[in-house]
């Protein structure tokens, strides 16, 4: 992993990982663990098969490098080959709700398809049928607009 030093704290070259398997969707749930969801960044294009989910990720490396305070960075989470995007206790229509997401699951099924869970704190959840696991996570870069509530949005 690049690094480079800017003033106090270490920055890392933005992360891009790619999740085809069980294993590998593991990994990526342990970097979008805790992360910030707003429901109107959670877009289904089910005409192009596809789950994209713009998120606050918390920057795991930098926090385990021993810097003191956190930081988050703008992240996309997308999946591709989706047949299905079903909710439960999410809300689309309330574009401003604030989600905090708790990890990734996938549950086989029929080889090389299944499911992949999305869980969400206080029961919401995202499940999404798959042909096969394709998901890729990519840092779009720090969060520098955090404010008050911490999601990245204009304070009102």
């Amino acid at each position: 992993m690049l690094t480079a030093i800017s003033g106090d704290h270490v920055l890392h070259a933005p992360l891009k990982l790619i999740a085809l398997d069980a294993d590998d969707l593991a990994v990526v749930s342990a970097h979008v663990q805790d992360a910030r969801v707003q429901t109107g960044d959670i877009i289904w294009r089910q005409g192009e098969k596809r789950l994209v989910i713009g998120l606050h990720r918390l920057d795991w490396e930098q926090t385990f490098a021993g810097e003191t305070s956190p930081r988050r960075l703008i992240a996309a989470l997308r999946f591709d080959r989706v047949l299905a995007c079903k909710s439960r206790n999410i809300d689309p229509a309330a574009t401003e709700a604030l989600l905090e997401l708790v990890g990734i699951e996938f549950c086989p099924g029929e080889a090389p398809g299944g499911c992949a869970l999305l869980l969400f704190s206080h029961g919401g959840a995202l499940r999404l049928d798959v042909e096969c696991l394709e998901c890729e996570l990519t840092d779009l870069g720090p969060d520098d607009l955090e404010t008050v509530n911490g999601y990245g949005r204009a304070a009102s």
